[in-house]
């Protein structure tokens, strides 16, 4: 059983708003914040005893952070005025970004130094609903199992499966491999697509046979099918985080000294395709669209 009984939530976007609803809804006393103050008002004023503003973090036992990337979540904990000078020892924080490994173990030094004990906690969905958020799991990677026996009650709350990764960074490099295979796998779709399509075979087919057969995967039965033939590209997880989470899984394989082109590869196509497109906030099934430009080709809707 945990003793958990107040958590902190840092980060009210497209993810971490249902996640700490479901925090909310288990009963746990909750305290939010978002870098967007309205924001975190909305959310106590939709849940009835959820406090907002950091002068709510006081007495947290746990303090998950969703926020972009391990940089913007050191910041957060431990810039001028951070967090971390507000939770008291012992506090567990669990960074349920997608962050670098090798900054997590150093986070997880900085935060030991000050009675703090960090998890790394990222998240992934088995298909792309968007309503139901306890669709995810977690990767969990700590140095301390009572800390994670402790968390765990928590983190169900909010998932369906949780996974223990092994020790610190452990879970931020699981979720970096996870991703650079989905990447992966949506690079050789997209180029399966753009070859088809100039030979002159039918693309819809093709997703058909792909999604019948071995070549079947998340992008080509999900992301392809729903969000970029169709044009809506809504599937909530941005290019540029795509592109973060690829530079994530070179890094990761340099370090190792595992030789491999492909994290790499993947990074440059993807980042090739964000800057053609132009836009920061364009959803990574909009790559779409640059490898039409590439091919020479328009497909149907």
């Amino acid at each position: 059983m945990s003793d958990i009984e107040k958590v902190g939530f840092v980060g009210l976007g497209h993810a971490g708003w249902p996640m700490a609803g479901n925090v909310a809804a288990a009963g746990y006393a909750l305290a939010v914040s978002d870098a967007d103050s309205e924001r975190e008002r909305a959310f106590a004023a939709e849940h009835d005893g959820v406090e907002a503003g950091l002068d709510a973090f006081g007495g947290c036992d746990l303090l998950v952070t969703m926020l972009p990337n391990g940089d913007v979540v050191r910041a957060a904990l431990l810039e001028d005025g951070g967090l971390a000078a507000r939770l008291a020892p012992g506090t567990i924080v669990v960074d349920t970004s997608s962050s670098d490994p090798y900054g997590t173990r150093a986070l997880g030094e900085e935060l030991a130094a000050r009675s703090l004990t960090l998890l790394d906690a990222p998240v992934t969905r088995p298909d792309h609903d968007k309503v139901n958020t306890r669709r995810i799991a977690f990767m969990v990677g700590g140095d301390d199992p009572d800390a994670i026996d402790r968390a765990i009650p928590v983190l169900e709350a909010m998932a369906e499966r949780v996974f223990r990764a092994g020790p610190l960074g452990h879970g931020h490099a699981m979720k970096a491999l996870n991703n650079f295979v989905a990447c992966a796998g949506e690079v050789a779709a997209l180029d399966a697509m753009m070859i088809g399509a100039r030979f002159g075979l039918d693309v819809e087919t093709m997703l058909g046979v792909f999604n019948a057969g071995t070549g079947r995967n998340f992008v080509t039965e999900h992301v392809l099918v729903d969000e970029g033939l169709s044009r809506r590209y809504a599937t909530g997880f941005q290019l540029a985080l795509m592109v973060k989470d690829m530079g994530i899984a070179a890094h990761l394989a340099e370090g190792t000294g595992f030789e491999t082109t492909w994290p790499a590869q993947a990074r440059d196509r993807m980042a090739a395709a964000l800057a053609a497109l132009g836009d920061p906030a364009a959803d990574h099934s909009r790559a779409l669209e640059y490898w039409e430009s590439m091919a020479g080709v328009e497909l149907p809707r």
